[in-house]
Formats: C-alpha cells, structure tokens, sequence
C-alpha cells in the first residue's frame, strides 16, 4: 500500500491533497499532475510513501524539469511508481548519454555499428538498481532539509519531511 499527496507551496504556506496515482505512467504525467495543483508556478512536491519501505519526493518548479530523489531504490524498484521513478533516474545518465556523441568513446570501432535502440534499452534495463539512495540529495535544501537530514528519515519519512516544512498539520489533514 503506497499513499501519495502533493504539498504546493503558496504565499500562505503549504497546501496538501492526496491524490491518485492511476492515470500516470511516467515523470512527465506525475510533473503534469503536479503542475494541475501549483499556485502561480511556485514549488510542488509530490510525496510518495511504500508502507515504510521507501519515499520519493518529486519536486517540481513551474516549467522546470522535474527532480527526483528516492530513499532507496532497490526498495522502490519493487513498486510500479517506484519502478518508474528509478527507471527515469537511471535512464538519464547524462555522461553516458554525452559519450555517445563523441567519436570513439563509446567502445565501438570506427566503422562498426551502433548498437540499436533495442540493444541500449536492454543495457539499461541490465544495470543494477542500487540499495540506498537514489536521484538529487539537494532536491529540499533550500526549502530546510539538507541531504543529510533527508537520508536520515525512516519510517513514516513523509512525516518527517512535512514537520521539517513547517506542514505537519496540512499533509494530516490529507491522509
């Protein structure tokens, strides 16, 4: 059982609502939902919660892309939003991306072919999903939760995190 809520920061403070999750299937649908709830483009965080297993935050900032962090992915991986979130992290490995475009530093020949798109995806998928952490430790740091404090939390982490925000009360009142 999972429980997920969006915390949207407004000039009054915090404002929560839970919310489903059943009609999203990639980080872009969770952004969008996120976005559907923001007050003048200011911060959204969606908040999700494994039954004490693991948390992932997924902030977004008006039109910036979406930054994600799980508290343990090997944990989340188990999950369909879960898996998601770790699948968008893990897939977006800028460096290998970059390397791809440069001659020679992808471990191909000149001349031999690229692997295809089939191939890369099956790599990819191949990696190990870490034990731990995973995605932007820094995601609530201006907002008061350093990444220390953010590692630190367990247990009903979602908890934790709305009582370092200062909205303890308004993500109750949701669940």
């Amino acid at each position: 059982m999972y429980f997920a809520a969006l915390l949207a920061r407004t000039e009054d403070g915090w404002q929560a609502s839970d919310t489903e999750l059943d009609n999203v299937e990639t980080l872009s649908d969770l952004a969008d939902l996120a976005r559907e709830s923001s007050v003048d483009d200011d911060t959204v965080l969606m908040l999700i919660e494994q039954e004490d297993s693991w948390f992932g935050v997924v902030r977004v900032d008006g039109e910036d892309d979406p930054r994600v962090y799980l508290s343990d992915a090997a944990a989340a991986r188990r999950n369909a939003y879960g898996s998601m979130l770790t699948d968008e992290l893990l897939g977006r490995d800028e460096a290998e991306s970059d390397l791809g475009s440069l001659p020679d530093l992808d471990g191909t020949e000149d001349g031999e072919p690229e692997p295809d798109e089939d191939e890369a995806d099956a790599s990819a998928a191949a990696r190990p999903v870490p034990a731990g952490p995973l995605g932007d430790h820094l995601i609530l740091e201006d907002l008061g939760v350093g990444p220390r404090e953010l590692r630190s939390f367990d247990g009903d982490a979602l908890s934790g995190i709305a009582d370092a925000l200062g909205c303890t009360e308004v993500l109750e009142a949701v669940r």
